[in-house]
């Protein structure tokens, strides 16, 4: 079924979310791996009516977090329900892969050599983990290929991912002290 934007955009503005969330870890389906301590909460945030199918953070959310912390992972939230997540400083994209060589063709991706990247939602490609952090290797304007540590061997890819996967540049945001951690633009986007 095909919705129109219109319809995309009604759908999109009927989710309610009313806090953001910061996690060290992949937060799955229910939001786990979040950040504890060190002054850390989350932060109520709003998002603009959707407009062309996408639906964008109002304004900045800035967290305290505490020395130690890793932000790897942003979470959506209403009330006490996890609504949905994505990668810190990241942006999803659509992806192909090509078994016979393990290569993942996403045109125009910008990944170069050694970037963080991160498989999620759906069922993934056989060979990777869902929300498991890989270097890109091999890059080439439209396609790439993924190793576990940087410069590492390609991983052997035997199974195609399901429609709603995407992949997504990731940044490991570490803290030594006590700071601030901003979360400038956030887009959730409506895929019918």
């Amino acid at each position: 079924m095909s919705l129109t934007t219109a319809a995309r955009n009604q759908a999109l503005d009927a989710i309610t979310i009313d806090t953001m969330s910061l996690h060290s870890a992949f937060p799955g389906l229910t939001g786990s791996g979040e950040l504890t301590g060190g002054g850390y909460a989350r932060v109520s945030c709003t998002f603009n009516a959707a407009s062309a199918g996408v639906r964008n953070l109002s304004a900045p959310a800035n967290f305290t977090v505490g020395a130690t912390h890793t932000v790897r992972w942003v979470g959506l939230w209403a009330g006490s329900i996890f609504k949905g997540l994505a990668p810190n400083g990241g942006s999803p994209r659509e992806f192909q892969i090509n078994l016979s060589n393990d290569t993942v063709t996403a045109p125009a991706h910008g990944y170069a050599d050694n970037d963080t990247i991160t498989f999620y939602g759906g069922t993934i490609p056989t060979g990777l983990n869902e929300g498991e952090i890989y270097f890109v290797r091999d890059s080439t304007t439209d396609t790439f290929k993924v190793a576990v540590t940087a410069g590492g061997l390609a991983i052997d890819i035997t199974g195609q991912p399901a429609p709603d996967c995407v992949v997504s540049r990731i940044t490991e945001s570490a803290y030594g002290g006590a700071d601030t951690h901003t979360v400038n633009s956030f887009s959730i986007g409506a895929v019918f």
